[in-house]
């Protein structure tokens, strides 16, 4: 009997058969020790743990009985594209239009669409230092080159215009910001944006903000890259419920771009996901027009979680944080108790069994860092600060609270 014939691989696929990253071992352990029956806190991923808010799940339960449940144009439901319009508007000097906006399945989707139809394999994307892990995969897939630009650690990690206007070479294609960022909750300035916003014009760029913590902010107002820049023919914004509606498995993201790249993203949603269900659509648009009450209610008790997280950590001996402006996470500085966060997460778990994300998983900045989730209600958070505290032999005032 013969051997079977050997089959064909794509090149695409083989870009994503690397080794996995460590970024997601300790969590993937403590999953699994979870499973197990030991008593482990996860403080890992960033999936709001508040309910959707139930107004928008009647929504698509009733666009459901009304047989709102066959295909969606590939370019999005009108009714959804108008309120991303109408929210682009009343934040901009520069008027939105449906017709600017393409809606995907989450952001992570749209970025992939985007970067797919701006890139060709071995162009350059300068992208920040520590970045979203799932920007990796992305880029990946695409085969496009990251190069990374760090940002300013003494400055609550603010990011450097110069350093991105010195990364620039012949095969960059694009610049991809994070405002504010995940994972350490910084936020950029409208006028930060707007140069950054003049100079990839004039170098012939892209520029991408991706956005989609734009409602959870602590210290300011965001301020949208559409709203800063002067000139819109190389802006793409990426934004998304997932994060500001606690919605992240409905699956709903958007880019709003220059008409001359919109046509192309709608191609590709076409041709890849082929429409968004209608249903959720309907939901989505029902959520951008009727939020104000529970986004806020979402962020309060997110700012008190952060706050209480920076407390606690830093009256321990060894670690410390910095109050982050925005974002879902805090980032803490392990450097003088542990060889790097990597060992210090996984410490953390066997010792404590509180999982947490090692910060080298987001760049090289952050090695001696780990990221710490809001995604928890502060009875938990407390329950996994005092458990750190005993391991790294506080006083036990500070332990029992």
């Amino acid at each position: 009997m013969s051997s079977p014939t050997s089959l064909s691989i794509s090149a695409l696929a083989k870009r994503l058969d690397g080794e996995a990253s460590e970024v997601w071992a300790v969590h993937d352990r403590a999953l699994d020790m979870k499973a197990a029956g030991e008593d482990v806190i996860l403080l890992c991923v960033g999936d709001p743990d508040f309910p959707t808010p139930e107004p928008i799940f009647y929504q698509a339960l009733a666009a459901m009985k009304r047989d709102r449940t066959h295909y969606s144009p590939a370019q999005g439901e009108l009714g959804l594209r108008q309120a991303v319009a109408e929210l682009e508007s009343k934040t901009s000097p520069h008027p939105c239009s449906a017709d600017d906006v393409v809606i995907f399945p989450g952001g992570t989707n749209a970025l992939y669409s985007v970067f797919s139809c701006i890139c060709d394999l071995g162009d350059e994307v300068i992208v920040p230092d520590p970045m979203y892990v799932g920007y990796c995969g992305v880029l990946d897939a695409v085969g496009v080159n990251a190069v990374p630009v760090p940002l300013l650690v003494q400055e609550n990690f603010a990011v450097d215009i110069a350093a991105i206007k010195a990364a620039v070479t012949d095969k960059t294609k694009a610049v991809i910001v994070n405002t504010p960022g995940n994972p350490c909750g910084n936020m950029m300035s409208k006028e930060e944006l707007a140069e950054l916003a003049a100079f990839t014009r004039e170098k012939g760029i892209w520029l991408i903000s991706d956005e989609v913590y734009s409602m959870i902010t602590f210290k300011q107002r965001h301020v949208s890259l559409r709203a800063a820049a002067a000139e819109l023919d190389n802006v793409i914004m990426v934004d998304g419920l997932s994060k500001s509606h606690a919605m992240s498995g409905w699956r709903i993201g958007w880019v709003v771009a220059p008409s001359t790249l919109v046509p192309h993203l709608t191609n590709l949603a076409g041709a890849s996901v082929f429409g968004c269900p209608q249903f959720i659509q309907d939901a989505a648009a029902f959520a951008l027009r009727h939020d104000d009450f529970y986004v806020a209610q979402m962020r309060e008790e997110y700012k008190k979680r952060r706050d209480y997280l920076v407390e606690r950590i830093n009256q321990m001996p060894g670690v410390s944080c910095v109050s982050p402006d925005a974002g879902m996470f805090v980032m803490m500085y392990t450097g003088e108790v542990s060889e790097g966060g990597q060992a210090f997460a996984e410490r953390l778990l066997d010792e404590a069994g509180v999982s947490v994300v090692p910060g080298a998983g987001f760049g090289d900045v952050t090695a001696n860092y780990v990221r710490i989730t809001l995604a928890q209600p502060i009875s938990v958070l407390t329950k996994a600060m005092d458990r750190m505290a005993l391991m790294l032999g506080a006083p036990k005032a500070q332990i029992a609270r």
